[in-house]
């Protein structure tokens, strides 16, 4: 673990601002490697994997349970997104997603609890996928996204409406296993996972509001705190948790709860490099659909604020209306190389890393021994070392 220990902030030596030149700490869009230098560990990524299906193991016959309890119209839309049903309502051999937050949720009980506490959090995995999943299917539904897991999104299939009340449905959902849990943590989980909810739609909202401002009007740190309401907050709610099932004091839950946050924006930030520089047949989503629709993501917001000739070219093409007709894959490379020129993706990687170093040390305050914490590291390194 002190291999990941030395931080990599931007101004310093390894971390180079938007706009310069450098080497890039590792290719996020090339299997095997991410915001660290060199090739991921080959043991921590089959320990992610380990742990990754365990929690499927464990969580899918729960989540299954829960999903079957909702009423019929919104079940269906339910399966369907799940990956357990096509729209016609036959089964099929789908995909949940990696149940990566599901796996935090163990990996933090088990490290703090053992395995009793792993198998006592179980409702709250479940709880916390469901609530990703509510987020998701409204996401798709705001961002008029198609295409999810290789499959059309549930609003082009069912509509607007219904795809929205099946989220509503499954957040409901969440914390009513959650209220039903005799487990003396139930609680208290239930209220930080609310509290969650609120800080993701909070941070929806200043999303949306800052898709409408111009280019030049949007700063980084604005954009780096909705990312971390948007993503790191669940990652962090799906820690704290299992923080929580383990009956760790409030200091080891604060500080898993910061370990969450701080991997959710590592993650945020890669996931943008891929959402632009990504191979479709890899991520099941057409590439620079962002670009097209004009998203203000971290590495575009890093390039328009780099001061350089390219962040001005940038900005004069974000600040075209969108039309989609008239944006043919020519412009949207175009945009991509004015990004990169300007330092955006040199950026999201540097940062990137830094906000891994600052993960571990989070991890190291809650967990403080190397092998306990393996998993939890594991599952981290995973998630940031992703193939795009």
């Amino acid at each position: 673990m002190a291999d990941f220990m030395t931080e990599t902030r931007q101004g310093s030596p390894g971390a180079p601002r938007p706009g310069t030149t450098g080497e890039r700490p590792g290719n996020a869009t090339t299997a095997g490697t991410g915001p660290f230098h060199g090739p991921a560990p080959a043991g921590g990524q089959e320990e992610a994997a380990a742990l990754l299906e365990r929690a499927r193991v464990l969580v899918d016959p729960e989540l299954r349970a829960a999903v079957a309890s909702l009423p019929a119209p919104m079940r269906r839309i339910a399966l369907y997104h799940f990956g357990w049903e096509d729209a016609d309502g036959s089964p099929v051999a789908g995909g949940t997603g990696k149940a990566m937050r599901p796996a935090l949720v163990l990996a933090a009980a088990g490290a703090l609890g053992g395995p009793a506490a792993r198998a006592a959090a179980v409702p709250a995995a479940v709880a916390v996928e469901l609530v990703h999943n509510f987020t998701l299917l409204h996401d798709d539904v705001m961002d008029r996204d198609t295409s999810r897991r290789h499959r059309p999104t549930a609003w082009t299939v069912f509509g607007d409406a219904d795809a929205l009340l099946a989220g509503n449905a499954l957040q409901a959902l969440a914390l009513r296993l959650l209220a039903e849990d005799p487990h003396p943590a139930s609680g208290p989980a239930a209220a930080r996972l609310a509290a969650c909810v609120v800080e993701l739609c909070a941070g929806e909202s200043t999303d949306t509001a800052l898709e409408r401002r111009a280019p030049d009007e949007v700063s980084l740190e604005e954009a780096l705190a909705m990312a971390e309401a948007k993503t790191g907050a669940l990652l962090g709610c799906a820690c704290a948790l299992g923080a929580l099932y383990a009956g760790t004091g409030e200091d080891g839950t604060t500080a898993l709860d910061g370990f969450g946050r701080q991997v959710g924006l590592a993650f945020q930030l890669i996931d943008d490099v891929i959402g632009i520089w990504g191979d479709p047949r890899h991520t099941g989503k057409p590439v620079g659909t962002d670009l097209a629709a004009r998203k203000k993501s971290l590495p575009v917001v890093a390039a328009l604020t780099s001061g350089t000739p390219a962040a001005a070219e940038l900005a004069a093409l974000y600040g075209k209306p969108y039309v989609k007709e008239a944006d043919t894959s020519e412009e949207i490379a175009r945009t991509a190389l004015a990004v990169e020129r300007a330092g955006g993706r040199d950026w999201a990687q540097a940062e990137a890393a830094d906000r891994m170093a600052r993960a571990v040390q989070q991890l190291a305050l809650a967990v403080p021994a190397p092998k306990a914490a393996g998993g939890l590291l594991a599952l981290a390194e995973f998630a940031t070392r992703r193939s795009g």
